[in-house]
């Protein structure tokens, strides 16, 4: 059993796809919050051009 560990431990094989898959999850977390700032952002910038575009069309007439 302990030879067994410790070749487990030194077996580097399929190291290469968990370290991308570590990047691929930090990248795809990145992703989702950067999502979820921008939207914020987003939204406040569609409300105050709406609102803009309610008070040129309301004061125009």
């Amino acid at each position: 059993m302990k030879k067994f560990a410790i070749r487990f431990i030194r077996d580097v094989q399929g190291q290469d796809l968990v370290e991308y898959a570590l990047i691929v999850a930090a990248v795809g977390l990145a992703l989702i919050v950067t999502v979820k700032e921008l939207s914020g952002a987003i939204v406040s910038v569609y409300s105050s051009i709406t609102q803009g575009l309610t008070t040129i069309g309301v004061s125009g007439q």
